[in-house]
């Protein structure tokens, strides 16, 4: 299983997205069958499309992590945020990032953050493209490295909280 995380953007059109990658007759293929086969309210996994009737490969379910609220809130995550995630992981597939077996064989559970408060299409679609993209890469390049994780220990923090120097070890 290959697992890659970005962040893109400014809040509220920002993009948070996880990439779960794996072998169709492994454990992301079990995860994406039970998730697609149990929606709930709010939370309507669907397959992730270019345009109608043309799936991505490899095939992805994309996944909301934030119910959806309002009908503004749901044409984005159905438009915009769900085309950024089609293009982000076809353009990484079309610069060979993934082997060739992983088209017809793999599959990917996009878990997707979209922001109650978003309210520009086109922003959120970028963000949504470019997460992607970078999620593709990091899942497929094993990253972050022994090295990244430990720089990463020193200056941790998000937009949320960050601590303070007296609180580092």
């Amino acid at each position: 299983m290959f697992i890659g995380e970005s962040a893109v953007g400014a809040p509220p059109n920002d993009a948070h997205v996880n990439l779960y990658i794996g072998p169709q007759n492994g454990p992301v293929g079990t995860a994406l069958a039970t998730a697609a086969a149990m929606p709930r309210q709010g939370y309507i996994p669907l397959a992730t499309v270019l345009k109608p009737n043309i799936l991505v490969k490899p095939y992805t379910l994309f996944v909301g992590k934030a119910d959806v609220r309002t009908e503004k809130h749901g044409d984005l995550h159905y438009g915009a945020a769900q085309i950024g995630v089609a293009e982000g992981l076809t353009r990484a597939v079309n610069e060979k990032h993934f082997p060739p077996e992983a088209l017809d064989e793999w599959c990917v559970i996009a878990a997707v953050w979209l922001d109650w408060a978003a309210n520009d299409d086109d922003a959120v679609f970028l963000n949504n493209r470019q997460a992607t993209y970078e999620s593709a890469i990091r899942a497929m390049s094993r990253f972050p490295s022994k090295s990244d994780l430990n720089e990463a220990f020193r200056t941790s923090g998000n937009r949320y909280y960050t601590p303070k120097q007296e609180n580092r070890w």
